[in-house]
């Protein structure tokens, strides 16, 4: 990515979610996508779960994830995945969304973790949202689908509009 002041290259701005231009110092701010993950395109070495596509740097909050630029999906380190939760909860002032029922045919789905090749614990979440999550317990990785983090941040509960 190229600056739009001066053309020099942008670089990603150590633990943030922006890039920085080390010529003019001017920032630029991707964009978000629903579930809050602004695209960095750094390349990872990372496949995809789900359609088999490499993984692009991204940021939720601040805190790194990699994303599937294809499918949208997430993966996210279990500690970060239960940070962003707990931090971006409390935030949200939008409107709360319903949860749908659980789909039984989301459970049956096998994903290799893209890691270690070790099939991933597919179960619902436990918290708010009502969605269905993929976690390597060998890698301590979680893979969400698109939307599934803009439905638990989302979700009702009384976590919503409040600090802990």
């Amino acid at each position: 990515m190229n600056c739009k002041q001066c053309g020099a290259p942008m670089k990603p701005a150590p633990d943030r979610d922006y890039f920085i231009c080390e010529y003019c110092t001017s920032f630029y701010f991707p964009e978000q996508n629903r579930d809050g993950v602004r695209v960095l395109d750094e390349a990872s070495q990372v496949i995809c779960p789900v359609c088999k596509a490499f993984l692009v740097a991204g940021s939720v909050n601040g805190d790194r994830v990699l994303l599937c630029k294809n499918c949208n999906g997430i993966l996210v380190n279990q500690s970060v995945f239960l940070m962003l939760v707990q931090y971006m909860r409390p935030e949200i002032t939008g409107p709360e969304v319903q949860p749908k029922p659980l789909n039984s045919k989301e459970l049956k789905r096998k994903l290799s973790c893209p890691y270690c090749g070790q099939v991933m614990d597919t179960h619902s979440y436990c918290g708010p949202g009502n969605v269905v999550i993929d976690i390597c317990g060998t890698c301590g990785i979680v893979w969400l689908d698109y939307g599934e983090l803009y439905k638990i941040i989302n979700a009702p509960g009384r976590d919503r509009h409040q600090w802990l």
